[in-house]
């Protein structure tokens, strides 16, 4: 009896070695999955993420400004483009949401560059102690009204293409963009 337990010991012991080794490299894989280079990447502009620079700089909605309009089942004008087929949308319909998906496209771009670049000079201002009370209001609220900006654009979109679907079309596409 006793034999055949050492044997066994021996039998198993490499195994519980081998698989609490490969445990405890799979739970450091993950850790560090966690920590992506993105993440330990620093930004151009110090007072914003790497992910937020780079959604302001390629306009990209970092802030899901459009979530009231979406919540609300109004079209985003590049999945409306996307389903154009489904929709059964003219091509005068689609030429009048793609001159508006565009046109958001720009402005995204734009009020991304404007807070970019009135992110720095805040940071600028700071760094060089050269901030007071009437710059810091300044471009304090600049940043902020840019955002607004930004947001009014992405919602007057929605509005847009709600107003260029037909009835039948809002239908389609709700039931389209549940699934």
């Amino acid at each position: 009896m006793q034999v055949y337990a050492l044997s066994l010991k021996a039998l198993f012991e490499p195994m519980i070695r081998y698989y609490l080794l490969i445990s405890c490299l799979l739970m450091f894989c993950q850790i560090c999955s966690g920590q992506s280079a993105k993440d330990s990447i620093t930004s151009p502009a110090r007072t914003l993420s790497y992910k937020q620079y780079n959604a302001y700089l390629n306009g990209d909605d970092y802030d899901n400004m459009a979530l009231v309009a979406e919540l609300n089942d109004y079209p985003a004008p590049q999945r409306a483009i996307e389903l154009k087929k489904q929709l059964g949308l003219s091509s005068d319909q689609v030429a009048k949401i793609t001159a508006v998906d565009a046109g958001l496209i720009r402005k995204k771009k734009e009020m991304g560059r404007l807070i970019i670049k009135n992110e720095r000079v805040l940071d600028s201002l700071f760094r060089i102690r050269q901030v007071d009370d009437g710059t810091l209001v300044f471009y304090g609220q600049r940043t902020d009204l840019f955002r607004g900006e930004l947001r009014n654009a992405i919602l007057q979109a929605y509005l847009k293409v709600y107003g260029i679907l037909t009835p039948n079309q809002r239908i389609r596409y709700k039931q389209l963009h549940k699934l």
